[in-house]
C-alpha cells in the first residue's frame, strides 16, 4: 500500500491536516491509536447524561471557524459566558466592559492591596487590546487569496501593519506571568489567585489576555466533539482513509515507509506526525538507516527531547447529580473558574509532597506517609481554582430532565500521580480526591448538592497519559518550566513551525508551536497540509 500522504495522530491537528489533503485529491490515511479521533476533544455519556474530555469550550481565535467554512463544514455554535468564583462570590463575564467588574471584585477580596489591582487591570486591558489586533481578522493561513480579492486588500493588508507592530510588543511578554505580577504587587495571594488556573510559567501575553479569551468562547451542539465528528466525516467523504485502533509502531524516513501495530507496511510521498514529538523519533529503527548523516540527526534529537517534559495535566473528576439545573444557573455558568479560598496556593506547606516524591523505597503499607499524602492534597485542593464545566446549561439536551453532569478538573502533577501508582495507592488515593472535590464543593459554592451524587468518576494525568501517549499526560505540548521549549513560539516564524529534520516529513500540532491549544493545533495542521499539498509525490 501506498499514499500521498500518512498522517500520524487524530486529534484536532491530524484530523486538519487529512481534511485539507483529501480535499485537494491527495490519497491520505490517518492512524489513531484509540477507537475514535479526536484525543482529548470527546464527549460521551453515561446514564443519558453528557460530558466533554479536555477541552471544554472551543475559542475561536479568528482559525476555528475559518477552517469549518473553507471545508464547506457546518456546525451550530453557540458564544459560551464564563463565570470567575471566590468564595462566595460569583461574577459573569459578559463583554469586555467586565474587567471593571473584575477589578472590583478582586478589591473586595484584597481591599489593602486596591492600587496593585488597578495597575494590573490596566496591563490586562493593554494586553487584551494586543489580542484584539492578533485576533482581529479570520488567520490568514486559512484563507485563500485568489478567491477572496477583497479580503486581501481591504482587511489583511491594512491589518498587517497593526499586526507587526503589535507583535513585537508581545514578544516582549514571554516572561513567565508569577514574575511579572510580582513587580506588580507584593500580595502573593493576589498573585496566586490570577495566575494558579495557569499552567506553570505560562508567558505573560497569554495569561493576562484571558479575558479576552473568554469573550471568544463556544460551544458546539452536541458537545466539543461534535466538531470532530464533522471533520472526521469530510475525511472519509473526500476518500481519505481513517484506521483507529491502529498505532504507528516503525517509521524509516529514509526508504518512506511505516509499519502499523497489525504489522503491515504503507508507503508515503509524505507524513505528517500530529502525535506526541518524542515517539517520533523512537519509533525510528536507527540500525537500518543506511545514511550515517541522519542518523547523527536523529540520534541528537532523541537526546534533545528526552529530558524535557510535557505540559501541565489535570485531575477530573465527573459528577451526575440529581438536582434541576436551574439550582446551578443560579450560581454560576456553563464555564466556571472558582477558587474555594483566597488565601492562594502558596500558603500550602510542599515539604511532605517533596519528602514523598524523593522516596526511593516503595512503602505500599506505610499508613503515616500516606495520610501526609492526603493532608498535602487535602490543602492543595482547598486553595486551588477549580475549573467546572456543566454542559446542560450550554445545550439542554445533554442531560435529561431532573439531572446535570458537572466536570471538575485542577492541575495535578504527573510525578506525584505517578508516585502514588508506583506504591500501589491510586485506587484509593483517587477516591479520596473524588471525596474532597465533593465536599469543598459542597462547603463553599453548591451546597446541599452532596446526597444527590447519583455517580462520579474521575480521570488523572496518567489515564490522559494512557489514552491520548502524551508524554506526562500533557495537556497543551510542552511545559514551560522545561530549560528550553523545543518549538516555534513566535507567531511571524509559524510557518517554519512544522519541519522536522527528517526527509518529507512535516510535524502539527500541540507539540509544534508554543504556546500551544486547539486553534494553533489547526493553524499547524493547515501548514502541514499545504506543505504536503505543494510537494511533487515520489
Amino acid at each position: 500500500m501506498k499514499y500521498d500522504a500518512i498522517v500520524v495522530g487524530g486529534g484536532i491537528a491530524g484530523l486538519t491536516a487529512a481534511a485539507y489533503i483529501a480535499k485537494s485529491g491527495k490519497s491520505v490515511v490517518l492512524y489513531e491509536k484509540q477507537p475514535k479521533t479526536g484525543g482529548l476533544v470527546q464527549t460521551f455519556q453515561r446514564n443519558g447524561v453528557y460530558f466533554d474530555t479536555g477541552l471544554r469550550s472551543i475559542e475561536n481565535s479568528g482559525i476555528v471557524f475559518p477552517m469549518l467554512r473553507q471545508l464547506g463544514i457546518d456546525v451550530e455554535f453557540e458564544p459560551v459566558t464564563v463565570s470567575v468564583g471566590i468564595e462566595d462570590k460569583v461574577i459573569r463575564v459578559n463583554n469586555s466592559s467586565s474587567i471593571g467588574e473584575y477589578e472590583e471584585f478582586l478589591k473586595s477580596f484584597y481591599p489593602d492591596s486596591s492600587k496593585d489591582i488597578s495597575i494590573i487591570i490596566r496591563e490586562i486591558k493593554k494586553i487584551m487590546g494586543y489580542m484584539d489586533v492578533l485576533y482581529g481578522i479570520d488567520n490568514p493561513a486559512l484563507m485563500d487569496f485568489a478567491k477572496n480579492k477583497k479580503y486581501l486588500f481591504g482587511e489583511l493588508l491594512p491589518w498587517l501593519l497593526r499586526f507587526l507592530f503589535t507583535m513585537r510588543k508581545i514578544n516582549k511578554l514571554y516572561e513567565p506571568v508569577e514574575d511579572y505580577l510580582k513587580r506588580l504587587t507584593k500580595n502573593q495571594a493576589l498573585i496566586d489567585i490570577i495566575a494558579q488556573h495557569f499552567f506553570k510559567n505560562t508567558p505573560t501575553s497569554f495569561a493576562l489576555s484571558y479575558f479576552s479569551l473568554y469573550l471568544d468562547y463556544h460551544y458546539p451542539k452536541g458537545g466539543t466533539a461534535t466538531v470532530i465528528d464533522r471533520v472526521t466525516e469530510f475525511i472519509t467523504e473526500k476518500g481519505g482513509v481513517i484506521n483507529t485502533s491502529v498505532s504507528v509502531t516503525t517509521l524509516n524516513p529514509e526508504e518512506k515507509f511505516v509499519i502499523d501495530s497489525n504489522g503491515n507496511r504503507i508507503e508515503y510521498s509524505n507524513l505528517v506526525w500530529a502525535s506526541d514529538l518524542k515517539q517520533l523519533y523512537n519509533v525510528i529503527p536507527t540500525e537500518e538507516i543506511k545514511s550515517n548523516e541522519l542518523i547523527k540527526r536523529i540520534e541528537q534529537k532523541r537526546g534533545e527531547l528526552k529530558d524535557l517534559k510535557g505540559g501541565d495535566s489535570v485531575f477530573t473528576v465527573y459528577l451526575t447529580v440529581n438536582e434541576r439545573k436551574e439550582y446551578f444557573e443560579n450560581i454560576c455558568t456553563g464555564h466556571f473558574f472558582y477558587t474555594p479560598d483566597k488565601r492562594g496556593l502558596s500558603t500550602v506547606s510542599t515539604k511532605d509532597i517533596e519528602e514523598f516524591l524523593n522516596t526511593k523505597q516503595i512503602q505500599t503499607d506505610n499508613n503515616e506517609l500516606k495520610n501526609r499524602v492526603r493532608n498535602y492534597l487535602l490543602e492543595y485542593f482547598k486553595l486551588n481554582t477549580f475549573e467546572i464545566a456543566i454542559p446542560v446549561l450550554r445545550d439542554s439536551d445533554l442531560a435529561p430532565a431532573g439531572k446535570v453532569g458537572l466536570e471538575i478538573s485542577l492541575f495535578l502533577d504527573y510525578e506525584l500521580d505517578k508516585k502514588i501508582d508506583e506504591f500501589g495507592w491510586t485506587n484509593e488515593i483517587r477516591g479520596y480526591m473524588e471525596t474532597i472535590t465533593i465536599e469543598i464543593l459542597v462547603e463553599t459554592i453548591f451546597p446541599g448538592i452532596k446526597d444527590k451524587v447519583a455517580n462520579r468518576f474521575s480521570s488523572s494525568p496518567l489515564t490522559i497519559e494512557r489514552l491520548t501517549g502524551n508524554s506526562h499526560g500533557a495537556l497543551t505540548g510542552w511545559a514551560f518550566t522545561n530549560p528550553f521549549v523545543p518549538a516555534v513560539n513566535q507567531m511571524l516564524k509559524v510557518n517554519d513551525s512544522v519541519k522536522t529534520i527528517l526527509p518529507s516529513v512535516f510535524q502539527a500540532g500541540q507539540w509544534t508551536y508554543s504556546p500551544s491549544g486547539f486553534p494553533m493545533s489547526i493553524v499547524t495542521g493547515k501548514l502541514a497540509a499545504d506543505r504536503v499539498i505543494k510537494s511533487k509525490s515520489k
